[in-house]
């Protein structure tokens, strides 16, 4: 059955939802389905004034707000390639990427507005204030009026339903370029076609289950596919409330954000639930007496549902699921998840597939799996045994991006000679396609005896011992070295001195290596007394450290 387009999808929504709540900034302004159709409309007067035609650039630079998604609806309404970049970019990788773009319109928050070297920029003629979608500096003097103009003029003439359309795309068309900020430490610009996206809605829309007037918290970064898709554009399709976090998500944040909103769906990273995992209940299940209790079958199934209630409770009460993507999830946290039934699951994706490849719902999926296989995509294994025997992951399918921007090379690069695109992790499958990670080819060390090592798999266990923060596992000189990052303020709060750190680290050396293979084990910890340096989805940027 041939899908909807993009330009359907959305002209119905706003059609149907247009006298309902579309976006609120959290503790700011709400906005009604109508009122953003206004402002979209009021950014088309202003491009249409300022020569942008179909297939130009526009980028958007700035945290999660209702005005950072009405800027994206206003391109995509109009065959604008939106740009979005990730505000946790320098200044250098920000610039290269409005010049590599060729974006003719920046429309950025006014705290990152310093980045933009302006008079460097090649193509870039006007910069606009996101917050208020206020003048800033352009080219021409009177670009100031001509935008004042275009925003008056539905301030004064009512936008009637019917007037409000989305224009169609060809399906291969970019619609976006994201330009990844991965571990490897290289900036490419992922062309994603309006097939993709449109695909990865439809999905979303077939298997997760919101309906019009549902709540969503947008907290991951928008200018990430993950957050995108699943926080802002599929939400949108069906009608949803959709309310935008514009401060850095700390697990105390979020879920106090969650407790007041109390959202139907939410999509999250590893790293938020493993820190509510770590700091909230493994002390608890750590304690000699809990420990005892859960040993009692009776008793444990009590103990074990209060802690299931409570943490529904956590995260607002009224979801669905928790879809965790983005990195893998600690096997010891989802092991204990699945163990009180919460409601969690793991998807996998990548930018480059804008982003689904597998999910499934939490009831259904199995355990250890990265989700199923989703439609309209294939998936095959370069290895002999691809049930048994582990290697990278390759897929192609309607989610696949066109290739990268002005970059036939790594375009190249990116597929088989049989049109495959290959991830770069390493995994197995099953008889259902379900899909099960190792690791990153790139990250994948090589034992003394020939066997594959994966690191993340390693630190997954040392990221769960005592007064562990994070770890990156390397391969130095033939040993296995662990850099570990200690959790001082565990440290401070169990009033342990500093210089018994050492000390602590070795222990939990001795004891993660009780459960590691030879091979694997652990030579040793070496302390780090800084965060290591994290891509904007949290991930490690293993490269500055191995």
């Amino acid at each position: 059955m041939a899908l909807p387009d993009l330009a359907k999808l959305y002209t119905d929504a706003f059609h149907k939802n247009w006298d309902n709540f579309a976006f609120s900034d959290y503790e700011g302004k709400d906005f009604k389905y109508k009122e953003v159709a206004a402002n979209i409309k009021s950014l088309h007067l202003f491009y249409q004034i300022m020569g942008i035609k179909k297939g130009d650039k526009i980028a958007v630079l700035g945290r999660n707000s209702a005005n950072w998604a009405t800027v994206f609806l206003s391109a995509i309404s109009s065959g604008i390639v939106i740009v979005p970049i990730l505000p946790d970019f320098n200044k250098s990788n920000t610039n290269h990427i409005i010049n590599h773009s060729e974006a003719r319109i920046v429309v950025g928050g006014k705290q990152l507005l310093e980045k933009v070297d302006f008079q460097n920029e090649g193509r870039v003629e006007a910069v606009i204030a996101l917050d208020d979608f206020s003048f800033h500096i352009a080219k021409d003097e009177n670009v100031k009026y001509k935008m004042e103009d275009a925003f008056e003029y539905y301030k004064k003439n009512k936008l009637s339903r019917e007037g409000f359309q989305f224009e169609k795309w060809d399906k291969e068309a970019t619609c976006v370029i994201s330009y990844t900020s991965g571990t490897s430490g290289f900036t490419k610009g992922v062309m994603i076609p309006e097939r993709s996206l449109v695909s990865n809605i439809i999905f979303a829309q077939e298997h997760m289950p919101l309906q019009a007037d549902d709540k969503i918290v947008s907290f991951l970064p928008m200018a990430h596919v993950y957050g995108l898709l699943f926080e802002f554009l599929f939400p949108t399709t069906l009608g949803c409330h959709i309310t935008f976090l514009n401060k850095i998500p700390s697990p105390a944040v979020i879920t106090k954000v969650f407790g007041e909103v109390k959202p139907h769906l939410i999509l999250s990273v590893p790293l938020i639930i493993e820190k509510i995992y770590k700091k909230r209940l493994l002390p608890t299940l750590q304690k000699t007496s809990i420990k005892i209790l859960l040993g009692t079958p009776l008793v444990s199934k009590i103990i074990l549902k209060k802690i299931r209630e409570k943490l529904v409770e956590t995260f607002g009460g009224r979801f669905y699921e928790i879809v965790i993507g983005g990195a893998p999830l600690s096997a010891d946290v989802e092991k204990f998840f699945k163990r009180i039934n919460f409601p969690l699951t793991v998807g996998y994706g990548m930018t480059e597939c804008g982003p689904l490849i597998s999910y499934d719902a939490w009831n259904k999926t199995m355990p250890s799996s990265a989700g199923k296989l989703v439609d309209r995509m294939e998936v095959r294994i370069d290895s002999e045994d691809p049930y048994n025997v582990v290697g990278e992951i390759q897929v192609k399918g309607e989610n696949v991006m066109v290739g990268y921007y002005k970059n036939e090379k790594d375009t190249a690069a990116a597929f088989t000679e049989d049109g495959w695109l290959k991830t770069g992790d390493l995994g197995v499958i099953d008889k259902n396609n379900f899909i099960y990670i190792r690791g990153r080819s790139k990250n994948m060390i090589l034992g003394p005896s020939g066997q594959n090592i994966y690191p993340e798999e390693i630190e997954a266990k040392i990221s769960n011992l005592p007064y562990v923060a994070e770890c990156v596992v390397i391969d130095r000189n033939g040993k296995m070295v662990a850099l570990v990052y200690p959790d001082f303020e565990a440290v401070q709060a169990d009033k342990i001195p500093e210089a018994d750190i050492p000390k602590l680290m070795e222990e939990n050396r001795k004891n993660v290596n009780e459960e590691l293979p030879k091979y694997e084990q652990i030579s040793t910890f070496e302390i780090v007394n800084e965060e290591f340096e994290k891509t904007p989805k949290k991930n490690i940027k293993r490269f500055k450290y191995v």
